[in-house]
């Protein structure tokens, strides 16, 4: 008896652990890796780890069982069938999704084995299709802030080039009167 009980608290364990993935994860998306041999999966796990995504292979009743008390529950009933590896993006959310579009890209074979079932993104669920064009296109976290320096910049730049500009047009003009002392 005393197996079973600590099998149920290992599995319990099991489930908070995947739950607190979700729970943290600003985004997941759910992968049907069938047909890709270990090799191949290695390369992908490393994908991930480079883009800081942690990218595990856990039992579909234990996914159920942490999404038990969730909005979209019943709406990944469909998903959560046959072979599922989850893919959680902590930091940036479109992170999980581009390394899965550029391995399906640069795979060869194996990445056209690679697919996508679905994907989470602020307690909405993504079809595959929205995972693979939108989720994966959306600009990642150094991208945004790379808009947000830009943006940032441009009014300083601006007002650079507006205090710059009476010097510069005294420049011309002195440039132009020598022209025209030249030419006399």
């Amino acid at each position: 008896m005393a197996a079973a009980s600590s099998t149920r608290e290992g599995k319990q364990s099991l489930i908070g652990d995947v739950k607190g993935k979700f729970d943290k994860a600003t985004s997941t998306v759910f992968l049907d890796y069938k047909g890709m041999n270990v090799e191949t999966l290695t390369k992908l796990r490393s994908e991930f780890r480079k883009a800081g995504v942690e990218y595990k292979v856990v039992k579909n009743t234990l996914v159920k069982q942490a999404l038990k008390d969730t909005p979209y529950n019943d709406k990944l009933n469909d998903v959560l069938v046959g072979m599922t590896g989850v893919a959680w993006s902590y930091e940036d959310p479109s992170a999980a999704a581009k390394v899965v579009k550029a391995f399906k890209s640069t795979g060869g074979d194996a990445g056209a084995k690679l697919q996508v079932k679905a994907g989470i993104i602020d307690g909405s669920v993504l079809d595959t299709s929205a995972v693979e064009n939108q989720l994966a296109s959306m600009p990642g976290k150094d991208e945004l802030r790379g808009m947000l320096l830009a943006t940032l910049q441009a009014p300083l730049a601006q007002f650079v080039r507006l205090l710059q500009a009476p010097a510069q047009n005294l420049v011309y003009l002195l440039a132009a009167k020598e022209r025209e002392g030249d030419k006399t």
